[in-house]
């Protein structure tokens, strides 16, 4: 299950370990041309499910019709975030946390509540977070709301891995740099661009780079990094 599929890292995602699985639950809030071609690629494997993270009731009547499908993913990768908003902390109204929080934790929460008893049972099962790499150093300024969030999702991550490995049920989160996708449109270009001349190879990360660390973690070769923050430079 990849909560967050209309992503950029989404649908690559997707795109990449569809032929590992049988079946892929992708949610999506808006449908776009890049499901679309998942769409027309992958057929009934792929179970498309619409709904807005704001809107908890509906989201958990989601998982509910997903459980009345008798449909119980053993992997559940978690990319849903709002978009970085760079404003002074004493500018920053609650309802910018509120937001996040109803998007990324509550979301978190409610998928990895409703179906970590069934990966439990079997013994099984992989969790995946989309954190940050402003939960790895001193984050950048201006980010209070986002960074908020990103480290309430790292906290989940680090206690359902203390409560569940032993289980079977491995979790981890990844922590990219800045990756060139859409999610980065209310950043200011200029810094895009200053960021960019400040690593080694003169430009962000792609979305392949981050898609190949995730397809790693939930491959058999990721067993053994449970717990971990993945940081991805």
């Amino acid at each position: 299950m990849v909560i967050g599929a209309s992503a950029d890292i989404g649908s690559k995602l997707i795109d990449s370990i569809a032929n590992n699985y049988s079946k892929i639950v992708a949610h999506y809030l808006h449908w776009n041309d890049d499901l679309e071609i998942l769409k027309r690629k992958y057929g009934s494997k792929l179970v498309f499910l619409q709904a807005d993270l704001c809107d908890a009731e509906l989201w958990d009547n989601v998982l509910r019709t997903l459980t009345e499908q008798n449909i119980y993913p053993d992997h559940i990768v978690h990319l849903s975030s709002p978009k970085i908003i760079t404003q002074k902390f004493h500018k920053s109204a609650w309802d910018l946390f509120q937001a996040g929080w109803e998007i990324s934790v509550r979301s978190a929460y409610a998928v990895c509540q409703h179906f970590l008893p069934h990966m439990q049972q079997n013994k099984y099962g992989k969790i995946l977070f989309m954190l940050s790499a402003n939960t790895l150093n001193m984050p950048p300024k201006f980010q209070a709301a986002y960074t908020t969030i990103k480290y309430a999702l790292l906290g989940l991550m680090k206690s359902l891995s203390g409560e569940y490995a032993e289980k079977g049920v491995f979790v981890y989160g990844v922590s990219p740099d800045m990756v060139k996708t859409k999610f980065l449109s209310k950043l200011p270009e200029l810094m895009v661009e200053q960021y960019a001349l400040s690593r080694p190879k003169k430009e962000i990360l792609s979305v392949t780079d981050v898609v190949s660390v995730m397809a790693f973690l939930l491959s058999d070769c990721g067993d053994h990094l449970y717990g971990e923050n993945i940081a991805i430079r």
